[in-house]
């Protein structure tokens, strides 16, 4: 697959970096004093589909630039609108009615199809908060039509004490976060506990997306092998983009929502949630994680 360096855009556009530094006033107690401050950076990112010789935007997404392709390919992946094998490109649009400063702002994915697919899906996506997800019967009967059913996955565990562990590794490998204190991240693990790839992002899902899109484009989906940790809480989208790349044990730091668990006992999927200070809730799977009580 051709997919263009992401720094490789043309022009004098300026690129946009995952922080930005700007002068704050910090008091601290009778103290006043101008510093310097970093913050997460948070731009808009439109992505568009190009298939069979026609164009349309699919989505417009707030992101933390960096790792815009893999956002890009996950997005569609979870989205359930490309598979595995339908891109056959990815680069920033270098249309002359954009402006330099919005190219690095804009992807186009050609697709090897002889048209542009359905994208229905995404309109009901984006009618929604991106912060709340979606919800109802008919959302879960949807996803059966197009995942594997759980018996088709190899069954992966993990034991309680690589789960203790995960937090901190992936703090370790939140640079951005370090710097800003505000980036969410995602984490991928091998079931004995190793580092395997680490998005940030300012949004939980989108960091979900890149880790999913660089799986996709590195050719390295399903991730029935893998642990998904979530810095933030578990959600109905987190769940749903998880299932898609066939991940089978989702953790998050904080508390999943009621979708999410319906989603993962639904399909058979393990869900724990505050993860911390070596300590967790199992909602569903429980099978899948070694407690050392039985």
């Amino acid at each position: 697959m051709d997919t263009a360096a992401e720094p490789g855009a043309t022009g004098t556009a300026r690129r946009p970096g995952p922080v930005t530094r700007i002068r704050v006033t910090q008091v601290t107690g009778g103290s006043v004093r101008d510093r310097r401050d970093d913050l997460a950076t948070e731009e808009p990112l439109e992505i568009r589909l190009t298939a069979g010789g026609e164009s349309r935007t699919v989505a417009i997404t707030m992101r933390t630039p960096g790792a815009d392709f893999e956002l890009a390919a996950g997005f569609l992946h979870g989205e359930g609108i490309v598979r595995p094998g339908d891109i056959a490109a990815i680069d920033y649009c270098t249309d002359e009615d954009l402006k330099p400063e919005e190219r690095y702002n804009t992807v186009t994915v050609r697709l090897r199809l002889p048209a542009l697919p359905d994208i229905s899906a995404l309109e009901r996506h984006f009618l929604t908060s991106s912060a709340c997800g979606v919800c109802g019967a008919a959302s879960l009967d949807a996803l059966h039509d197009r995942c594997a059913p759980p018996a088709a996955r190899p069954p992966v565990e993990v034991g309680a004490e690589v789960l203790y562990g995960l937090p901190d590794l992936l703090r370790e490998a939140q640079g951005v976060f370090g710097r800003t204190g505000g980036l969410h991240a995602a984490g991928l693990f091998t079931a004995e506990g190793t580092p395997v790839g680490v998005r940030e992002d300012v949004g939980r899902h989108n960091a979900v997306d890149k880790l999913v899109g660089w799986a996709l484009l590195g050719d390295r989906l399903p991730l029935d092998r893998h642990v998904l940790l979530v810095s933030g809480r578990a959600s109905y989208e987190i769940m749903q983009k998880a299932m898609a790349a066939g991940v089978q044990i989702v953790c998050a730091v904080s508390a999943p929502s009621s979708l999410a668990v319906d989603l993962a006992r639904e399909f058979g999927m393990t869900l724990v949630g505050f993860l911390r200070e070596e300590r967790f809730n199992i909602y569903a799977g429980a099978e899948r994680v070694r407690t050392g009580n039985g």
